[in-house]
């Protein structure tokens, strides 16, 4: 008889948070800044005991709030930056939004609002004269490409076929460290009800005047019955590049990249098909019109699809944005739905299956569509070996700090060491967040909308934060459009970690 050997599951991890080295739980900046302020505290007594109780009273005020950390990790300098913002922003109106024929756009036009107004949309092809929309976001000189991918899912799958689909996702992630130019990948999962209009149109379409009754009773009431409560998933990676490359250089024109996109998209798609994302495909600009114009106006899907199926002229990319908008501190209107986003704080703690966001990118009867989108920002070798030596330097500092090392300490020691020894090896290093957008028909539903997110994240064991004063551009990053919000930040990214 033959023996049948069980394996274990294979489980996955090891991602951490950046930090900073610092004493009493600062970053870099406040610990040079306390030092600094210890040292002319110090001379100030010299002088006078006065002033050296003042420059110990501003000390104090600088860093108390620098040193007060809620449960995402942000301090309270960061929560009074934030509400300043707000505030001024509210007081100059820059939180709403007008379009159309009486807005303040150019006449006719409905333009994305916030991050996405300064933005153009290119029709390209690539080398196997598949057309592409190449999307220009001119604020920070990035390309975006659309891909549409038609994923397999997990439904019916051996364990053993999963994990090969991870292992394919997993190297084809970290190819792209290596695309010269490349800043950012996110991949869109979006859950919508199904408007019925391609299974009326298939339908319709194999229908014959001299067809049994029985079989059109029949047909008639699947048309009127699968379509209820039938939802659509759909799943787009979208690749950011920069104009400039890497390396510096000349900025290069939307012709130049469709050029240098075009002949580098065969072998990107061709990469995915090993990673259970199905066939994966470019999207053109109208294509990628109508799906944020659907995603700013839910209430249009039907449209969209009935013009899709009766080949009419898509949609300009002038008429992708919303008619109207209001932003407020914890939520979003656009035209008639209402939206919140959520923003990954922290990853799920130690090792997780294949499967830990299946309940979050399933359909919830609670929320008409969600969206979940993961940004990945890869780094090229040279940079990601400079970064896991010094993930390893600050692990050893933190734990060293106190007479007692805390168990977090040592298991961030020895995940930052495994960093390291994988990232020799050749495994790729790559930056990762989540945005997660739940959109629903009337404010009343938001409160539900919010407690169904909440419960899915658990699940997920993810921890999220509402994007309190920032719900626009989070939104905006949260679609297919390849936005990097660090890039659009007036702090450079790389000084706010030091805080």
């Amino acid at each position: 008889m033959e023996q049948i050997v069980r394996t274990r599951p294979r489980t996955y991890g090891n991602w951490r948070k950046p930090t900073s080295p610092g004493i009493l739980g600062l970053g870099l900046i406040p610990t040079v800044v306390l030092l600094a302020g210890l040292i002319a505290i110090i001379f100030a007594l010299l002088v006078s005991l006065y002033a050296a109780v003042f420059l110990a009273v501003m000390l104090c005020v600088v860093l108390v709030p620098l040193m007060i950390r809620d449960r995402h990790g942000r301090n309270g300098m960061q929560w009074i930056a934030a509400r300043a913002a707000w505030g001024m922003a509210k007081a100059q109106g820059k939180h709403l939004y007008r379009a159309g024929p009486v807005g303040r756009t150019p006449p006719g036009t409905c333009q994305l609002p916030g991050i996405g107004a300064a933005t153009r949309m290119y029709e390209a092809v690539d080398a196997y004269q598949r057309p592409f929309g190449l999307l220009h976001i001119r604020s920070v000189d990035d390309y975006t490409i659309v891909l549409q991918c038609d994923a397999d899912g997990a439904a019916l799958v051996d364990d053993e076929q999963i994990d090969t689909w991870v292992a394919y996702w997993g190297q084809w992630l970290s190819t792209l460290g290596n695309e010269p130019g490349l800043v950012a990948a996110s991949v869109t999962v979006e859950t919508a009800p199904d408007t019925g209009e391609r299974l009326r149109n298939e339908i319709g379409g194999n229908l014959t005047a001299d067809s049994p009754e029985l079989s059109k009773r029949v047909l008639a009431k699947v048309l009127d019955a699968y379509p209820v409560g039938a939802a659509r998933i759909s799943t787009r990676i979208s690749l950011t590049f920069e104009a400039r490359g890497r390396g510096g250089g000349k900025s290069r024109d939307a012709a130049e990249m469709a050029t240098e996109i075009g002949a580098r998209l065969p072998a990107l798609t061709a990469g995915l098909s090993m990673t259970g994302a199905g066939a994966a495909f470019p999207m053109s600009g109208a294509q990628i019109a109508a799906a944020v114009r659907v995603a700013y106006d839910p209430s249009v899907a039907v449209l969209i699809d009935r013009a899709r199926i009766e080949n009419e002229a898509g949609l300009r990319w002038s008429d992708a944005g919303p008619f109207a908008t209001q932003e407020s501190w914890d939520h979003y209107r656009h035209d008639g739905a209402f939206s919140i986003t959520w923003a990954m704080s922290d990853a799920p703690r130690g090792e997780v299956f294949a499967s830990v966001l299946q309940r979050l990118l399933s359909p919830h009867d609670d929320i008409l569509r969600k969206r979940v989108t993961i940004i990945y920002r890869p780094h090229d070798a040279g940079t990601a070996a400079r970064i896991v030596e010094r993930d390893i330097k600050d692990a050893r500092f933190k734990a060293q700090q106190g007479t007692k090392v805390s168990a977090r300490d040592t298991v961030a020691l020895s995940a930052a060491e495994q960093s390291a020894m994988e990232e020799a090896t050749g495994a790729g290093l790559m930056r990762f967040g989540m945005l997660v957008t739940a959109t629903v028909d009337q404010h009343a539903k938001l409160p539900l909308a919010a407690a169904a997110v909440d419960n899915l994240s658990a699940s997920a064991r993810l921890v999220l934060r509402r994007a309190y004063g920032a719900q626009a551009s989070s939104f905006a990053a949260a679609l297919p459009l390849g936005f990097v919000l660090p890039r659009h930040l007036r702090i450079p990214q790389t000084l706010r970690e030091t805080m």
